[in-house]
């Protein structure tokens, strides 16, 4: 289940909003410098990993428990390498560029 988009690292972009089958998110106002997503319902969340997967900022947490929401520390879960993790295992980290290229799904990252 979805638990945390960090105010450290999103910048706004609604790519998560976008990407999220269910409608999870509620978009940042563009007006709103620094705006962020919101989790607007979180219990619509199917666990997907759609919106981690499509971060470009590795702002987002993905809690693997899709039944339960579960309370984060974002300082904690940055620390421990979580945020964005799922986006890093399947290889669309920046240390993979060369490999992701191969990737025909990770094109559709571009038309967002």
């Amino acid at each position: 289940m979805i638990e945390l988009v960090s105010a450290e690292r999103c910048t706004g972009c609604n790519i998560c909003v976008a990407v999220c089958p269910t409608n999870v998110f509620d978009p940042a106002p563009k007006a709103i410098a620094g705006a962020l997503p919101s989790i607007a319902r979180g219990a619509d969340c199917q666990t997907c990993f759609m919106c981690e997967l499509y971060c470009p900022e590795d702002a987002l947490y993905v809690a693997p428990d899709a039944d339960h929401p579960v309370k984060v520390d974002e300082a904690a879960l940055i620390d421990a390498g979580l945020v964005g993790s799922y986006r890093a295992a399947i290889g669309w980290s920046p240390q993979t560029a060369a490999r992701r290229r191969l990737d025909s799904t990770f094109r559709l990252l571009k038309g967002l």
